[in-house]
């Protein structure tokens, strides 16, 4: 099965756009993002973001997701997954 297929399967649509925002912010050299900017971004609210995050940072085999730290927003550390 196409790797593709198997990602849609795994994830919500909504988990799907975090993931692929914080691979391509992790491509740019970040490696911290705030809830509420991820939320500007990808036109969601920050409560979505914090939802889906929390569970990505337990599923999500492909990223290492840490909450990071609160100072306005939730700050999320993001890491790949080392082979």
């Amino acid at each position: 099965m196409p790797s593709h297929i198997k990602f849609r399967e795994k994830y919500n649509e909504t988990q799907s756009r975090l993931i692929t925002y914080l691979r391509k912010g992790l491509e740019s050299g970040r490696h911290y993002f705030k809830s509420k900017y991820i939320a500007k971004d990808l036109g969601l609210s920050s409560k979505e973001v914090g939802t889906n995050m929390a569970i990505l940072a337990e599923i999500c085999q492909e990223l290492t997701i840490v909450k990071w730290s609160y100072s306005n927003s939730t700050t999320w550390m993001v890491s790949p997954v080392k082979s």
